[in-house]
């Protein structure tokens, strides 16, 4: 089982970040393939075990869950979650299209319940919707580390002054300071950022990472020599 995530420009003003959890690779890819197209970030989990300990470790916009998958199904990851963050939205992609599977996931917090064989058109929509939503109660900035990222305008401040930010780094910048405090690999920031599932050999975060300190000070960023980079928490 793994996990892999992807990220691109962002195409609305908040950042979509959404989780799919769905034990079939050849969905997976097809999702996670429509859902850049749209300038969203993605994770994703082939299985539940895996997309409960993302969804509960990291923070999504949506989550897209599957409830037909082996060792731990879709209704008990549901379950769980919602015990212990109910206000995550969750859009359920099931083959169960039976009115008492939609009712049960419904009931149990689901925001919105879509059967396979599944339009992308109307899958696309309702993400698009569900986003809209949370993008009106969600924060519309991040703080850490004594910088400012606005969401909105991408835009950031050490607190002379705004800058505008590339799509690379503001993407680089906001995983950073989603996860202040902990050093993010290479390896994540080449997946979540760039899309790559390898190393190109390439030296594009340290480009990036140079003309964010550029911006911001030379300061605003931690090399952890060997693992990556950190933002300190306020």
């Amino acid at each position: 089982m793994r996990s892999s995530a992807h990220r691109v420009g962002d195409a609305s003003p908040s950042i979509g970040h959404i989780l799919l959890i769905e034990d079939e690779q050849r969905i997976v890819s097809f999702l996670e393939r429509a859902l850049r197209a749209e300038g969203m970030a993605v994770d994703a989990a082939l299985g539940g075990a895996e997309g409960l300990r993302l969804a509960l470790a990291n923070t999504y916009d949506l989550i897209v869950l599957d409830i037909v998958m082996p060792e731990v199904d879709g209704t008990t990851v549901l379950q769980r979650l919602l015990a212990a963050r109910p206000e995550q939205p969750v859009l359920i992609l099931s083959a169960l299209n039976d009115t008492a599977s939609k009712v049960r996931c419904l009931e149990l917090g689901a925001e919105d319940y879509i059967s396979k064989p599944f339009s992308l058109e109307e899958l696309l929509a309702r993400v698009r919707a569900r986003l809209r939503a949370a993008a009106r109660t969600g924060p519309t900035s991040l703080r850490a580390g004594g910088l400012t990222l606005d969401l909105i305008r991408r835009e950031a401040s050490a607190g002379t002054g705004s800058v505008t930010l590339s799509d690379r780094e503001f993407l680089l910048l906001g995983e950073l300071m989603r996860n202040a405090g902990a050093t993010i690999s290479k390896e994540r920031l080449l997946s979540s950022v760039w899309g790559y599932h390898f190393d190109p050999g390439s030296n594009v975060i340290d480009v990036c990472v140079g003309r964010l300190r550029a911006k911001l000070g030379p300061k605003a960023i931690t090399t952890v020599r060997g693992v990556g980079y950190r933002i300190d928490a306020d």
